[in-house]
């Protein structure tokens, strides 16, 4: 007898020795990467230490990205950062990105072919959940979980139920991605798939370039999802070709596979959106967003710091000015994305324009370094989060929206639509 299986319950299946599984169930599965950062990586090496065991499971699937708090910022981060390397140099991983050679984690590991399709990746870092737009199993855990399974290289789940989100339709002009995801979210709620597995599809996903299909898949934690996946199809394998350090293996949804529910989408009804403080959820159409000034502008991070958002970006601002009131500040997702952006002219049209560029870090994303908000400041930025204290103050704001409405609004000097620009 057949048991019709979601994407997400055959990699599960696949990882845990089992022909089959369904929502709900408790498995042990093997990992094929764990992940770690700066802030998580110190407290999952201290736990890997109470084990006793002398070696990682594995030292090319153990990955340590040092990316919130570099270049260091303070003698902390400093410690931080030494405990990650040290630990990266006794173990002899492969896979050590220091300062120069690193990128923001959720934009390195994808380019690098250090993830692919039909893996199973946990990361000590919410926003692992990015390599589901490979058709990859990821999700974040905890960093106590991270440092047994660097031991054990394996980590216990519960199969989450699935939900079918499908997006149709031509999207308007300067309608991203970014737009599509903050729509859902606004729509279902910060806790809309809670442990749940959001599973995105439809005709606009099959014409979406990896790009946005990772920024959808990032913020699917921000609905509370333990995953965000998409089918792998042709633009999944023509991403991974040459690519991809192991074979992949290319997994759908069966026929006749549990959802707890579908939700389609209109694209054509959805226009440039922005989420306003202090939750994801909290979306109004750029249109209708009023009058609101901001003293900040950011681009980048791991959910919009990809080669395609940083030349939205600088198409917008080619030949303008920043407004005198505001800061830009960009951020490129990887050295390599930093890289290609100066040789085609982005990065020059962003700081003729007035606008500052970093090195690949998370920076203000996370309150880090690099922008952090005073009392009573506003930015618009293209990360993900926008929680009180977020990017600094308690008393600052922090407007989400797309590449097109940050740069654009950097101009006006106001939550403005690129449509906005004479």
């Amino acid at each position: 007898m057949s048991h019709p299986m979601t994407i997400t319950e055959k990699i599960f299946a696949a990882h845990c020795g089992k022909d089959y599984v369904k929502a709900g169930e408790l498995i042990s599965a093997k990992v094929d990467i764990a992940l770690a950062n700066d802030i998580t990586g110190p407290i999952a090496i201290q736990e890997f230490r109470k084990i006793g065991v002398k070696n990682v499971f594995d030292k090319s699937r153990v990955v340590l990205v040092p990316d919130h708090f570099v270049p260091n910022k303070d003698i902390k981060s400093a410690q931080q950062a030494k405990i990650v390397r040290d630990f990266s140099r006794e173990q002899g991983l492969t896979n050590y990105f220091e300062v120069g050679r690193m990128g923001i984690e959720h934009a390195l590991l994808p380019d690098k072919g250090i993830v692919t399709a039909g893996d199973l990746v946990i990361g000590a870092d919410s926003h692992t959940c990015t390599y589901g737009a490979l058709g990859a199993f990821s999700t974040g855990v905890g960093s106590t979980d991270l440092g047994c399974t660097m031991a054990s290289g394996e980590t216990w789940f519960k199969v989450p139920q699935a939900i079918k989100v499908e997006f149709y339709g031509k999207l308007n002009e300067w309608v991203s991605a970014k737009d599509l995801i903050l729509h859902l979210i606004g729509d279902i709620g910060v806790d809309g798939a809670l442990y749940k597995t959001l599973e995105i599809g439809g005709e606009t996903i099959e014409n979406m370039p990896m790009d946005g299909r990772f920024t959808i898949c990032n913020m699917a934690i921000e609905a509370g999802a333990k995953n965000g996946i998409i089918v792998p199809d042709k633009i999944t394998k023509e991403f991974l070709k040459g690519r991809s350090l192991r074979e992949p293996v290319f997994y759908n949804s069966d026929e006749g596979a549990s959802y707890e529910r579908i939700l389609r989408y209109d694209v054509s009804k959805i226009e440039p959106t922005v989420a306003k403080p202090h939750l994801p959820e909290n979306t109004c159409p750029v249109s209708k967003i009023g009058d609101i000034k901001i003293d900040q502008a950011v681009i980048g991070s791991c959910t919009n710091g990809r080669l395609s958002d940083l030349e939205v970006a600088a198409k917008i601002l080619e030949g303008r000015k920043i407004h005198p009131d505001v800061r830009l500040i960009v951020f490129p997702g990887t050295q390599e994305i930093y890289l290609q952006a100066l040789k085609k002219g982005y990065i020059e049209a962003i700081i003729e324009a007035g606008g500052a560029v970093s090195t690949p870090t998370c920076g203000p994303c996370l309150g880090g370094h690099c922008g952090i908000l005073a009392k009573g400041e506003r930015a618009i930025s293209t990360t993900n989060r926008n929680f009180v204290g977020r990017m600094g103050h308690p008393e600052s704001e922090v407007y989400l929206a797309s590449p097109a409405v940050a740069a654009a609004s950097a101009i006006t000097g106001k939550i403005s639509s690129p449509l906005e620009l004479n």
